[in-house]
């Protein structure tokens, strides 16, 4: 590992040119399916999606592996019951970085279906990142909830009954920082308020189908530098997880979230809970008794 022998920003830029080689080689594997995700005709954009996940989970090894190469990676992950790679789930994540991506991919390798993001309508547009998410089904959300997200939800939802997936869904919506905490009222120490809505419609159209919700709660070593940074120069080799398999909340598969103001308080309450418990993970350091092994490449 080279993090251990040259100055951090080394290890930084020769991490990230390693990122983009890798990226660039897998879109070139990838963009026949990219192409083919363009025809109108249902079936072949079913194939095409899922030849493109197939090339993806290549992607995922092998930042995996260029991570081991470079970094010390002793990461500590806790978790808390069962996975299993054939069953679908919904996964929701604290978030402080586009590092917090990278790492679940690498926890949930071949632990779970392939994980797809709730993302940010402005990365469709990023060279190769935008197309093959796109490709993969992931669905695109404006800044500002409204109709339309709720109609792209509803839409990948439609699509993600055919195979089982992960779908991932960081509840604040944008990356946790002191200042957004203060000027959103949140009132949790380390974490911004979870936005309902979305998760409460995933769970209206599919909930009967989610084995459980993967409850992730990510925490990094503290630094001077930008967190992403900080994580590409080897910084964040003792970063802990905390992953606790949850029972799917029954109660709340059915409802009108817009329009029944019982069930839209049944649904924060719910996630008032499971934020509240993170926070307390969080503010604790994540202490944890058990360390389960790393996924192999």
């Amino acid at each position: 590992m080279i993090a251990a022998l040259f100055p951090a920003w080394f290890t930084g830029a020769v991490t990230l040119f390693g990122l983009i080689v890798i990226l660039t080689f897998w879109f070139l594997m990838m963009l026949p399916g990219v192409l083919l995700r363009c025809v109108p005709v249902h079936r072949l954009q079913r194939l095409a999606s899922r030849y493109c996940v197939r090339v993806a989970t290549n992607w995922v090894a092998s930042n995996m592996l260029l991570l081991r190469l470079l970094h010390r990676v002793n990461w500590e992950v806790d978790f808390e019951g069962d996975l299993d790679p054939k069953k679908s789930y919904l996964l929701v994540a604290n978030h402080q970085s586009w590092a917090d991506i990278l790492v679940l991919f690498d926890v949930l390798h071949q632990r779970t279906p392939f994980a797809r993001f709730f993302m940010k309508r402005d990365l469709l547009f990023v060279p190769m990142v935008g197309q093959v998410c796109w490709a993969m089904d992931m669905p695109f959300m404006t800044r500002k909830a409204g109709a339309t997200d709720l109609a792209t939800t509803r839409r990948a939802c439609e699509l993600y009954r055919e195979v089982p997936v992960t779908v991932v869904n960081f509840l604040e919506g944008t990356r946790f920082s002191v200042d957004k905490q203060a000027s959103t009222g949140s009132p949790y120490r380390r974490l911004l308020k979870p936005k309902a809505g979305g998760v409460a419609y995933m769970l209206n159209a599919m909930g009967d189908q989610f084995a459980g919700i993967i409850d992730v709660t990510v925490e990094y070593v503290p630094t001077q530098r930008a967190l992403a940074w900080s994580w590409l120069c080897g910084e964040q080799a003792d970063v802990k997880l905390h992953v606790a398999v949850r029972p799917v909340p029954e109660h709340l598969l059915a409802g009108d979230y817009a329009g029944d103001p019982a069930h839209r308080a049944a649904v924060q309450a719910w996630l008032h809970l499971l934020w509240t418990e993170k926070d307390a993970r969080l503010a604790g350091g994540l202490g944890r008794e058990t360390r389960a092994p790393l996924p192999s490449v």
